[in-house]
């Protein structure tokens, strides 16, 4: 049977990063095929009228705790950048057109900018700390906003959170086995008897 978990994602989402450092093992343990599906937070959100647990103080303040209890458990480093919540725009227009152009390269960008927000707790909408997280980890920060820049990829951007969306996301990060969804980095016990299981044990 061919085991597949899509992962949507936008990289200024703690959660989404959490997610992130736990998904390669998980599939590698069921055998499935993880495919990454950048989307961008801000167009979801737009498009559901849901917004951050952020916005609300006493939520806000709750989710931070409880992920950096997920993260001690998890065994990753976690904190806030500067400036939380990020403008994401530039970073995921970069991460899809690096996916669309350069899909080798993907991995690599998303451990340098995943690890650069929330481990080493840098603000990337910051341009020169952005270029700087970039050059550091090999890659060409002209190049990146160039294909951050690019017509086609931004289209790609609005079309792949227009799909989300569609999907029923309405947050990040969302995990599809299937056709059964499962929101929140918490949720990863529910993937994993998912593709053990069958997705089809799961009610959409």
């Amino acid at each position: 049977m061919n085991k597949t978990v899509d992962f949507f994602f936008d990289l200024g989402s703690p959660a989404s990063y959490l997610a992130w450092t736990q998904l390669p093992g998980l599939c590698a343990r069921q055998g499935a095929t993880l495919h990454l599906r950048p989307m961008l937070l801000g167009g979801v959100f737009q498009a559901t009228g849901n917004a951050s647990p952020a916005m609300v103080p006493a939520k806000g303040r709750y989710m931070f705790t409880d992920l950096a209890r997920f993260a001690a458990r998890y065994g990753v480093p976690f904190g806030l950048p500067p400036g939380f919540p990020v403008n994401t725009l530039t970073l995921m227009r970069g991460v899809m057109g690096t996916q669309l152009r350069a899909p080798e390269q993907l991995e690599s960008l998303l451990s340098a900018l995943f690890n650069g927000l929330w481990v080493q707790r840098r603000n990337l909408s910051d341009s020169a700390v952005l270029d700087e997280t970039l050059s550091q980890a090999g890659f060409d920060p002209q190049a990146f906003h160039a294909l951050a820049a690019d017509g086609e990829v931004k289209a790609a951007l609005k079309q792949a959170t227009e799909v989300a969306v569609e999907r029923g996301v309405f947050g990040a990060p969302t995990c599809f086995v299937g056709e059964a969804m499962f929101f929140g980095q918490d949720r990863l016990d529910f993937v994993e008897e998912a593709l053990s299981q069958g997705a089809s044990s799961f009610s959409t």
